[in-house]
Formats: structure tokens, C-alpha cells, sequence
């Protein structure tokens, strides 16, 4: 794994439409997370929102994918949508118990709350982050504009994090809704993604960075350079960031993943990141 520094991943590892482009020509279903991970060493785990994985299924993630990978799996929405955090240890502790035979493969736990979720259900949060093991890692991300009020509630919210040395997660759609006149994957994304404020400051030692723009390079390159340079500075100061790349089009995301990588190279050294498994090939096919 030449990354090392950060860890940076996509959306997911199983893009069928990746085959023949990221992955190699005649890479299978069941082949593709084990090619990804030669690559980028985090993935967000989206999958664990909509449905637990059996026992079975995460020990085979486990071996599929090499030391200093990391998982990013997201909190069941039964528990932060659902219920939205009202009785849930329970719940907690049983999806977290599916993880353990894996875990040194975890990166934080994804809790994301919904856009309704707001201020007055402050407490909920509270008990939650109370009594999670802490054993693992953890990073929120809040969607009502209650906590972004650059007052008392946004201090407070984040003083909680810190004190829980819980990381704040930082959903960057600014490029996405400035994209005027976009094509069909444009359009459907400003819809689906949010509009929450950006901020720049962690709250401990893993920040915890989602970015959606636009597909093109060119797009993003102003945001994805912001990003590279605060990336370097929290590298600098000790931290270890975990920086997802989205794209409206997911074909698209590898590449956009690689360019943040080679910007971030300018601020802080860097191994390049591995050639993905479809360049490898072409290269193993070129020596004949």
C-alpha cells in the first residue's frame, strides 16, 4: 500500500462500469473490491446504510484487501433516520459487534444524520456518542442548518465532538450546485446532495472530508486544490484525514481521486498512487 500519510477512496467498489476502465477487462463481480484495494486504500461503506452485511460477508471484505486499508462503514439508517437516535443502544451495538473480527481494517464509523435532524435533538446525539465503544472511531455529519449557525448551537455541537475526540464530517457540494446547465447525472445529483455550509476546522485527529463537483478535472480543480492544501496542513499538524472523492457520474470518480492525490504531492511528499489495475494490464499486454 504506497499511501500512507491519508487515506483517500470513492463512494463505493462496486461500479460494475469501472470494468474495462478502472478495472481490468475481465475482472469479476467478486474480484472487484479485491482490485480496488490496490489502489485506494479507504471506501466509504454506503452499503451498511441500507442493509447489514452477514458475518460471512464482512470477514471475506476483510481478506479481500491489504494492511492499512480501511473501511468507512455508515451507521444503519434505522438507527440515524429511523429512530433517529432515540433507544437505539441496542442497535448500536449490534451492528458495531459485526465488525469486530475486521477491525483493524475500520476507519471511523460514518453517522449521518438526517437533514431533519436538528438542534433540539441535541440530546440524543449526546447519549450516543456517550456510551459508543471506544475502541473504534467515529465521524458525524449534520445536515440541518441548525448547526451551522456560527453561534452557541455550532459551539456546541462541535465542543461535543472534541470531546469525544469524534471527527466532524465535512460534505463539500459547493462546485455541484454552482454548475449551471449540467447533463443528466448533474441534474439528478443537485438534487439528491445537500446544501450544507463547508468548514474547515477539525475536531480530532481523522477529519473526514466528502467531495462532489462536477466529472471533468477541469471543474474541480479550484476546490480539489483547496482541499489539498488544508489536507496538507492537518497531515502536518499529526492528523490523519480521510478525503472521499464523488462525481456526479461515479465512472468518473477514479480519476478525479487521482488528480486530488497528485495536487496534494505538491504540499506534502507522497508516494504516487498506484497505476490502476486496467493500466496494469495494459502495460503487462504492451511488454508482448
Amino acid at each position: 500500500m504506497a499511501i500512507k500519510k491519508y487515506n483517500i477512496g470513492l463512494t463505493q467498489w462496486g461500479y460494475k462500469d469501472w470494468k474495462g476502465k478502472f478495472y481490468t477487462d475481465e475482472a469479476s463481480q467478486n474480484q472487484f473490491l479485491k482490485q480496488y484495494g490496490t489502489v485506494f486504500n479507504s471506501v466509504e461503506g454506503n452499503t451498511t446504510f441500507y442493509r447489514a452485511p452477514s458475518p460471512e460477508t464482512v470477514i471475506k471484505w476483510g481478506n479481500e484487501v491489504p494492511e492499512g486499508f480501511k473501511f468507512c462503514f455508515k451507521f444503519p439508517q434505522g438507527i440515524t433516520h429511523y429512530k433517529r437516535l432515540k433507544d437505539v443502544k441496542q442497535d448500536v451495538m449490534n451492528f458495531l459487534e459485526l465488525f469486530e473480527p475486521i477491525r483493524d481494517k475500520l476507519g471511523p464509523f460514518h453517522i449521518q444524520l438526517s437533514s431533519q435532524f436538528s438542534y433540539n435533538e441535541f440530546s440524543k446525539l449526546e447519549e450516543v456518542l456517550e456510551y459508543l465503544p471506544p475502541y473504534y472511531h467515529y465521524a458525524v455529519e449534520v445536515r440541518h442548518q441548525d448547526f451551522y449557525d456560527r453561534g452557541r448551537q455550532e459551539r456546541r455541537y462541535f465542543n461535543l465532538l472534541k470531546s469525544h475526540s469524534v471527527d466532524r464530517v465535512t460534505f463539500d457540494t459547493r462546485k455541484l450546485h454552482s454548475i449551471k446547465g449540467g447533463d443528466k447525472s448533474i441534474r439528478n445529483a443537485q438534487k439528491k446532495k445537500p446544501k450544507t455550509p463547508v468548514r474547515f476546522d477539525a475536531s480530532a485527529s481523522r477529519p473526514f472530508v466528502r467531495f462532489v463537483g462536477g466529472n471533468q478535472i477541469v471543474q474541480n480543480e479550484a476546490y480539489l486544490k483547496e482541499w489539498a492544501i488544508i489536507t496538507a496542513d492537518w497531515i502536518k499538524e499529526g492528523r490523519h484525514p480521510y478525503i472521499f472523492i464523488h462525481a456526479p457520474n461515479t465512472l468518473y470518480a477514479p480519476p478525479l481521486a487521482r488528480h486530488f492525490h497528485r495536487l496534494l504531492t505538491e504540499f506534502v511528499e507522497l508516494d504516487p498512487m498506484p497505476a490502476s489495475p486496467k493500466e496494469r494490464q495494459n502495460e503487462q499486454l504492451g511488454l508482448f
